[in-house]
């Protein structure tokens, strides 16, 4: 059982086997629902995607380690959460032939950005884009084959080489941008308003091919 929530296209009458429309999985924090990103989620919709909303947390899962080193004590989630993507995308795509599964978006908020960036790590060819909402511990792919904009909040740091260097930045062309006075856990349906504006015009920035200096604009 994996909980899922299916956002549609709002023109998918658009979306044909010579023209497929995009594909994005949105991966949930840790404790919060799968539907409680509906903003990113009609956003995405809005420009054109088939969001898929994906609940990483079953009732009878383990708790999420709180002790020791937490790369290791978690890694067995974030591992069980790609290969929930993995399957997914292969359980999907035959299902809906009108989207492209080829090139998939991952987007996630947390622990579901942990989790998109360690399947960003297993070099699947599939994976064109990846957005992260201030996940902390996985670190993000180092590679020119993949999109990488990761959205930070101002209340927590990532980890010590979650994030890439400067020089790292320059050779691969991710993104990095900051919200000021941004809260962790206000990064879903249960934010402010101004915050949730932010997340989704910097996403809709990206994803329209705006730079990363116009995107950091986008807090002036």
């Amino acid at each position: 059982m994996i909980p899922v929530e299916l956002s549609y296209p709002k023109v998918h009458a658009h979306c044909t086997s010579e023209n497929k429309c995009p594909v994005a999985f949105l991966s949930a924090g840790y404790g919060v629902s799968h539907t409680d990103y509906a903003f990113l989620s009609s956003q995405l919709a809005g420009l054109g995607y088939l969001v898929v909303a994906i609940g990483h947390e079953l009732p009878q899962d383990p708790p999420l380690s709180v002790k020791g080193n937490l790369y290791e004590t978690r890694s067995e989630n974030w591992q069980r959460g790609a290969v929930t993507l993995d399957f997914l995308k292969n359980k999907l795509q035959p299902r809906f032939q009108y989207y492209d599964f080829e090139r998939l978006t991952l987007l996630g908020h947390s622990n579901g950005g942990d989790i998109s960036a360690w399947l960003g790590n297993e070099a699947k060819p599939y994976i064109q884009t990846i957005i992260t909402f201030d996940h902390r511990r996985v670190p993000l792919p180092r590679t020119a084959s993949i999109n990488i904009l990761s959205v930070r909040g101002s209340d927590f740091p990532a980890d010590q080489g979650v994030l890439p260097t400067e020089k790292e930045l320059s050779v691969y062309g991710d993104c990095i941008v900051s919200i000021p006075e941004s809260k962790h856990n206000d990064m879903s349906d249960h934010g402010p308003v101004w915050l949730k504006e932010k997340m989704s015009d910097i996403v809709t920035g990206y994803l329209s091919g705006a730079s990363c200096d116009e995107l950091r604009k986008l807090n002036g």
